[in-house]
């Protein structure tokens, strides 16, 4: 018997419309569709006329489901997997199926479509070209010692936040790197009330202490300054002498 295959299908982290015809394509043509929250992907489905099974997978029954499902593909059912916003597996349900999968040969693909980090790096206006993905940080423990770690990275910093703890995040961030490391906070991409406020640390923790943000999160932080090498002299010091 022939296996199937494991597609993991982003879905829109805001506007319905983003999705790609292929992601439709590929959401109607599988025998089954795992996702997070099946009350939230039913209005996505319903939206694009997709009627198909759905199941949960979620972090709290992945590791009892993923053998299972396992080994439905490998009985020739093609599957795939969405979360309720983004792509799968980044901060997100999916690591750990997609590498179950890839281990027992089954055939793993991917498609390319909405993520949050993204747009938020891109609109924030600071170095795009190197970043670094965070996610969320450590909610207590290592938090602080994560925090310090970071400090001294030089490429941009991308992190998920819950708008609950923005503030305090901020404020914890600009104590950590310096109050005027320059910041940008993404809020809502993609959807109605989207919006980018930048700024540094010390500006928008102060910002955000007196207003209560709501929606999803997403903060990009300048990296660390580079130190300046000093001009290395080739000179010989015979040339020097004269």
């Amino acid at each position: 018997m022939v296996a199937g295959k494991l597609y993991i299908v982003p879905t829109p982290v805001g506007n319905l419309e983003d999705m790609t015809f292929r992601a439709v394509n590929v959401l109607k043509s599988v025998g089954l569709i795992l996702c997070e929250d099946t009350r939230t992907s039913s209005v996505l489905l319903k939206h694009y006329d997709i009627h198909c099974r759905l199941e949960s997978h979620h972090k709290y029954n992945e590791h009892k489901t993923v053998e299972l499902v396992k080994e439905r593909i490998l009985d020739g059912l093609d599957v795939a997997l969405v979360s309720d916003a983004g792509t799968p597996g980044i901060s997100d349900p999916g690591f750990l199926l997609a590498r179950t999968c890839a281990a027992e040969g089954i055939e793993v693909q991917t498609l390319p479509g909405p993520t949050a980090c993204i747009p938020a790096i891109v609109s924030s206006g600071l170095p795009c070209d190197r970043f670094c993905f965070e996610g969320f940080l450590p909610q207590k423990k290592g938090r602080q010692s994560r925090l310090q770690e970071l400090a001294s990275e030089h490429r941009t910093l991308i992190l998920y936040e819950s708008p609950y703890r923005l503030a305090k995040t901020l404020q914890q961030l600009s104590e950590a790197f310096g109050p005027d490391r320059e910041c940008s906070v993404a809020r809502e991409i993609s959807k109605l009330h989207e919006e980018h406020r930048r700024g540094t640390l010390s500006q928008l923790a102060a910002w955000y202490s007196e207003h209560d943000p709501k929606g999803e999160i997403v903060l990009v932080v300048a990296g660390a300054p580079e130190l300046k090498k000093a001009k290395k002299d080739y000179r010989s010091e015979e040339e020097t002498e004269e």
